[in-house]
């Protein structure tokens, strides 16, 4: 009997402490964990089992994958192809966007998608003078849709599929959960198409939230022949409105057009002159058709970031720099660098990157070789040298390559040929073998605290079975339902880990749910694959506050949201998702 209210005292603990959000999930699972250790409910081989469970393995592997795409750019070159209208209507917009959101996250984690789309999705809605709270939460709902049509679109489908495995069970197919998750996917992103924008609060991105009063650096860039903008207005070419970014002044034949109006033409051989901040500068020379200037030492649109990083260093009083210009110090041959945009305190240049005369505190932006801070730091040339923020960038063919791999990932995992563990671990080893994904980038792709929850979460169920926990809540379930029959029991448990899911996260529900849905189907003679499909849906029907799901945090300071803007278009959407989703489990799988 003690190992039943020890461990039950524990359950009801640790739900209280999620909910009220008092420390970490990760902490509060694994703590209940190595209490259950103390308490000789488990063995510490059952409460390590996790560590080694091929689920857990599988996310981690899958990290990287995705790692992988956001180290190479791929993902941002699927972004510029979803955004591509420049009249925005908001049903065909949020029809662009959220089905190939929820494509993507059926084969990949959608935290990396998310963290990929919130910037792009911001810089788009201040470029196009739209509400951006009008499109975050939909993003983070329709990748969480997506992430319900896979084995691998989410971590939750994978935590209870390496439970049923733990129990001798055989685990979801690929494509399993499919049936439910295809069809709530298209109902769900209809009813966003339908009620957001009425339920959607407007909050407009203002100019000093995206950085009005930031340093100024200049950039100038001339426009070659593959520029898609030739012809084109500077408004109609997508250089108005650019967020960080402002183009300020084109030379052309020796001539000087400032300031810049949207109705401006631009033509071949422009020099256009920017001023931004570090990281946007960065992006725009990687410009199809912008060139900043020819280099024999690497390629400026397709450098490999893991060689090649950004810096900024600051021109010091006694340089020998002062009253000379870059071409006159050829400052690319001695140093390896190439200067992107300079910035001089309270002053617009607005001469060539190569003519301007240096002076004392002037910071330029450098593109230069991973050594170039530990080799120029001290130099008396710099009174700073210091690296900035990062762009991602591989060279092409990394890219490809990430994408064939992951495809012929698919095929094999789906046509049953290796098994997936097997399928992930050898794509995610191909990737980093040929540098796709290389260093801090690997470390960075991988979210340690959901692999903490997921391998502490192996052993708490354990418990839960051993102690008589899942039994107990079985019979409460039983008691209150039992009597109205097997779909009363398929709504309450259903119902039981939509509450737990919006209040203490997807993947604990999804843990302590399972317990309860084994115990379930073994007392009333119910399959444990339509109960374990249930509890997989329901644990992703995590739509009606913030802290139910990793995403829906990532959009609430971004969108500039409150808690009840979930609810308002959350919950009616659980709702009837909640509806479907039964519906088509009991009479398609039961």
């Amino acid at each position: 009997m003690f190992d039943f209210w020890f461990t039950l005292a524990l359950f009801l603990i640790l739900t209280l402490v999620l909910v009220k959000e008092w420390v970490f999930p990760e902490i509060a699972l694994f703590s209940v964990l190595m209490l259950l250790v103390v308490g000789k409910v488990i063995t510490v081989e059952e409460a390590l089992s996790g560590f080694a469970n091929e689920a857990m393995l599988i996310i981690g592997l899958l990290f990287v994958i995705a790692g992988s795409f956001k180290s190479t750019g791929i993902l941002d070159k699927i972004a510029d192809l979803i955004f591509t209208e420049k009249k925005v209507k908001y049903p065909s917009t949020l029809v662009k966007l959220l089905f190939p959101l929820a494509g993507l996250s059926a084969f990949l984690n959608n935290t990396p998608i998310v963290a990929m789309i919130i910037p792009v999705v911001k810089k788009w809605a201040e470029k196009n003078e739209v509400s951006v709270s009008k499109f975050l939460i939909p993003i983070s709902y329709a990748t969480i849709f997506g992430g319900m049509c896979t084995l691998i679109g989410t971590s939750t489908n994978l935590i209870i599929h390496g439970l049923m495995i733990e129990n001798g069970i055989p685990g979801f197919s690929f494509f399993e959960l499919s049936i439910v998750g295809i069809p709530l996917t298209i109902v769900g992103i209809g009813y966003l198409i339908l009620f957001g924008e009425k339920l959607l609060p407007d909050s407009k991105l203002t100019k000093a939230q995206i950085g009005e009063s930031t340093r100024e650096f200049v950039i100038e860039l001339k426009v070659t022949d593959q520029f898609a903008g030739i012809g084109k207005s500077v408004e109609d070419a997508g250089l108005r409105h650019l967020t960080g970014l402002y183009l300020f002044q084109i030379e052309r034949n020796g001539e000087i057009l400032t300031p810049v109006g949207p109705d401006e033409t631009i033509f071949l051989e422009d020099r256009l002159f920017f001023t931004g901040l570090p990281k946007t500068i960065i992006e725009l020379q990687k410009t199809k058709g912008l060139e900043l200037l020819k280099h024999s030492h690497f390629d400026l649109k397709y450098y490999d970031s893991d060689k090649i990083k950004s810096y900024e260093v600051v021109v010091s009083p006694g340089s020998k720099f002062l009253g000379k210009n870059p071409r006159e110090l050829k400052f690319r041959e001695k140093y390896g660098a190439v200067i992107l945009a300079i910035h001089r305190n309270g002053e617009r240049i607005k001469k060539k990157i190569g003519d301007i005369r240096l002076k004392a505190g002037d910071t330029l932006l450098l593109l230069a070789g991973k050594d170039f801070k530990s080799q120029w730091y001290n130099s008396e040339q710099f009174s700073l040298v210091s690296v900035t923020e990062q762009v991602p960038s591989k060279p092409r063919w990394h890219g490809y390559f990430s994408v064939l791999v992951f495809i012929t990932l698919l095929v094999l995992a789906t046509l049953g040929i290796i098994p997936l563990v097997s399928a992930v671990g050898i794509s995610a080893v191909l990737l980093i073998l040929t540098r796709s994904i290389t260093g801090n980038n690997i470390i960075y792709s991988i979210d340690f605290k959901v692999l903490i929850v997921i391998a502490s979460s192996f052993g708490i169920a354990i418990a839960m079975e051993k102690s008589g926990v899942g039994d107990f809540f079985a019979n409460m379930i039983i008691n209150f339902a039992g009597n109205f029959g097997t779909l009363a029991v398929m709504v309450s448990l259903f119902v039981l880990t939509v509450l737990y899911t919006n209040f203490i996260t997807n993947n604990t529900a999804a843990v302590m749910m399972f317990p309860i849905a084994y115990s379930l189907s073994v007392k009333m003679g119910i399959g444990i694959h339509p109960l374990a499909v249930l509890i997989a849906i329901g644990a992703s029907n995590s739509f009606a506050t913030p802290i139910s799901y990793q995403t829906n945090l990532m959009v609430y300071g971004p969108g500039g949201y409150r808690f009840k803007d979930y609810f308002r278009i959350g919950f009616p959407l659980q709702i009837l998702l909640g509806v479907l989703s039964i519906a088509i489990i009991y009479l398609f799988l039961m």
